[in-house]
């Protein structure tokens, strides 16, 4: 793994289109290794873009992205994605343990079943999310907060040391949303890199060590007190009619 102050995740004059819509526009950064950063900028600024480009998902049309040395596609094995909530359905009759086993697909090849490895690993990413007690479980009866646990537990359980997430925050109540924080500024400590797409800039400024500010260009990227500050939030939502509630510094 690189040192903490070497970038694990490089963009270089990255450019997104969908058609005519220009939706990440020459973002040039990097991110720290072994860092946690929340994404932020108003809806449509290119914040899930910036997470699908770094997974290999979204076509550039300029630029490049690197995850250590590597293309993002040859990089797969070191990436977990967690997905907005919204987008889960709910309701599929399969079991908390059923869920995090599937973070082990990916290295299982289309023959091969599950291994003892494959068995502990997931016992694993149980047991550090909290939720062994759960497995049996149909996902539907969780609590936000247990649900989105599940999620994180199934990155675990892919064996990578960088997650990507996608609005994680979205839909928990207080207490998910501070045990949720409780995970990820302990992810940091352990050396694992968090990039996350965030909406509350009070959440990001609690909870995250460095921010990235988009308004489909690159408005500030840095320490997160450096990068939220009042003049880069005016900039970064002057389009979205005025600064959300939640995006206001507190």
């Amino acid at each position: 793994m690189p040192p903490p102050d070497q970038n694990i995740i490089t963009f270089r004059g990255v450019t997104v289109r969908y058609g005519r819509l220009t939706a990440l526009r020459d973002i040039t950064l990097g991110i720290p290794c072994g860092s946690s950063t929340a994404v932020l900028g108003r809806n449509g600024a290119g914040k899930s873009t910036l997470l699908r480009a770094v997974l290999g998902w979204q076509r550039l049309h300029a630029g490049e992205i690197r995850v250590g040395d590597a293309h993002p596609h040859h990089a797969r094995p070191r990436m977990a994605y967690v997905p907005q909530r919204h987008s889960i359905d709910w309701d599929f009759p399969i079991t908390v343990r059923g869920v995090v086993e599937q973070g082990r697909y990916p290295s299982l090849g289309l023959f091969r079943g599950m291994g003892r490895a494959d068995h502990e690993r997931v016992d694993r990413a149980m047991e550090e999310l909290g939720i062994s007690g759960l497995a049996g479980r149909q996902i539907r009866r969780l609590s936000g907060g247990q649900q989105q646990r599940v999620f994180l537990a199934r990155a675990l359980a892919q064996g990578g040391d960088i997650f990507l997430l996608d609005e994680p925050f979205a839909g928990l109540d207080l207490a998910g949303s501070e045990e949720l924080a409780h995970i990820l500024r302990g992810w940091e400590e352990q050396g694992r890199t968090v990039m996350a797409a965030v909406h509350d800039v009070a959440i990001a400024r609690r909870c995250f060590a460095h921010a990235i500010l988009l308004d489909t260009g690159l408005v500030a990227a840095g320490p997160t007190a450096e990068v939220l500050t009042a003049a880069n939030i005016d900039l970064a939502y002057r389009q979205a009619g005025g600064v959300p509630a939640e995006a206001t510094l507190r």
